[in-house]
């Protein structure tokens, strides 16, 4: 066994979805940030468990081909990436061999061909959402993202995953609250006025949404401070204050104060417009979400003839795409604002054979099973925790047709497709999707098929 602050050199076989380099020095799991597959490093251990330990690097020895110099300069500091110092192209190999080594390792799924990740043509500047934590430095607000496994802020005035638009926002806001003298919100006193700054932005629209949290509803010179911001930001179509006053991670409290203009701001995927409010549910990359549902469509194979339920629908977005090809779409969602949102986006874009409940999808889709009701598609969207064991056993119980496994984890999706193929589901197509390039994070559609 290795023991804490031992030296040792090492050759990195993998990578997590983390960021960290994976080596195995006699069969032992050791996890160091910075390490690409091929490389040879020396490493200090820094933290041993029973099953693994985590390290340092200290210099290389041996560099990948693949190794690109970060164009963040705070990237090393920064929590929001994990994957900048890999070429792009590496790492849509690597997280196509995150999904094949799941597939395998943990679903036991041998012979499952996983397709090349869909890319995107530019992997920078994709998110329409951001929100950044404030804090006071010297006196002075500083804005950024969190330092890894810290909630120490990492100043910065632009990143480079965020759309400019987003970026320019926040610093007009932080800049005008400075001015102002808008204390920055002191976790540990608990006290102070600004917590986060939240920016939406539709790509269709144009339009922008700032949502100013804080934990007080009042403070001193509010009104210039909304009059300047105002003044200051052309696209703003939405300003809203959101009152958090707990002692909380959780950034968003659930009293909104609309300071100026609309509630919402709308954006469109394909020819489907959707309304966005602070606490909606909604794609952060536009480019890769309308190239995925248009694969979900795919997926599902619809004639105009079929019956669908949409499991984990949320606001709609997928249940409404898939309603345009469909004979009826039930779209099933356990957040009851969710639910409210999704009927509105239906009503807003004129679509209706599609139909939404409020409930947890195994409970509704086993009372259907009970008055024999059944499903042609079933498509399922779950969050990282996956599907409960219960919803995979109504799906195979109702003996759809097919069903379209949307993951956005593949340890769990491996787990439940396991189940589904125990099931007598056939696994016929696996495709990757990059959603958030310079992170580890991998989007997964499965296409499945009732065997014979």
């Amino acid at each position: 066994m290795f023991q804490k602050n031992q030296l040792m050199e090492v050759m990195f076989e993998d990578v997590t979805h983390e960021g960290l380099g994976v080596a195995k020095p006699n069969s032992f799991p050791v996890f160091v940030a910075g390490g690409l597959p091929g490389e040879v490093g020396q490493i200090k251990i820094t933290k041993m468990l029973k099953t693994h330990g985590f390290g340092r690097l200290l210099k290389l020895e041996k560099s990948s081909v693949d190794r690109v110099q970060p164009v963040c300069s705070v990237y090393k500091q920064c929590g929001g990436c994990h994957l900048q110092h890999l070429s792009y192209q590496g790492q849509l190999e690597v997280k196509r061999k995150i999904v094949q080594n799941a597939l395998l390792r943990i679903g036991k799924l041998e012979g499952v061909t996983v397709q090349p990740v869909i890319q995107m043509d530019d992997p920078w500047r994709y998110r329409n959402k951001v929100q950044v934590p404030v804090a006071s430095v010297d006196g002075e607000l500083v804005t950024g993202f969190y330092s890894n496994r810290s909630h120490d802020v990492v100043a910065m005035d632009q990143c480079m995953i965020q759309i400019e638009e987003n970026d320019e926002a926040v610093q007009i806001v932080k800049q005008i609250c400075q001015k102002y003298h808008v204390a920055a919100y002191d976790e540990a006193t608990h006290q102070g006025v600004l917590r986060h700054i939240m920016v939406r932005y539709g790509a269709a629209t144009k339009e922008l949404m700032l949502v100013l949290v804080t934990r007080v509803k009042d403070f001193k010179h509010k009104e210039q401070v909304i009059r300047e911001i105002v003044a200051a930001l052309p696209q703003l179509k939405s300003f809203v204050q959101n009152i958090n006053a707990k002692r909380t991670n959780v950034i968003l409290g659930e009293q909104n104060e609309i300071l100026w203009g609309s509630d919402t701001i709308s954006d469109c995927i394909g020819d489907i417009q959707f309304k966005i409010s602070p606490h909606s549910f909604y794609q952060v990359n536009p480019v890769q979400t309308e190239m995925m549902y248009q694969k979900v469509l795919e997926f599902a194979k619809l004639t105009g003839q079929e019956f669908v339920i949409d499991a984990y629908c949320g606001v709609g977005t997928i249940s409404l795409f898939l309603a345009r090809q469909a004979r009826t779409v039930l779209g099933i969602e356990i957040v009851p604002q969710a639910i409210a949102d999704a009927r509105h986006n239906a009503q807003l874009n004129d679509i209706d054979n599609v139909a939404f409940v409020v409930g947890a999808a195994e409970l509704v889709m086993g009372k259907m099973q009970e008055t024999g009701e059944r499903a042609d598609v079933v498509v399922i969207d779950p969050p990282r925790k996956g599907c409960d064991k219960e919803l995979l056993a109504a799906i195979v119980s109702m003996a759809s047709d097919r069903v379209v496994y949307v993951s956005c984890n593949p340890a769990t999706l491996a787990r439940d497709l396991r189940i589904l193929v125990d099931g007598g589901y056939s696994i016929e197509e696996v495709q990757p999707f990059d959603m958030f390039p310079m992170t580890g994070s991998i989007e997964v559609i499965v296409q499945l098929s009732r065997g014979n």
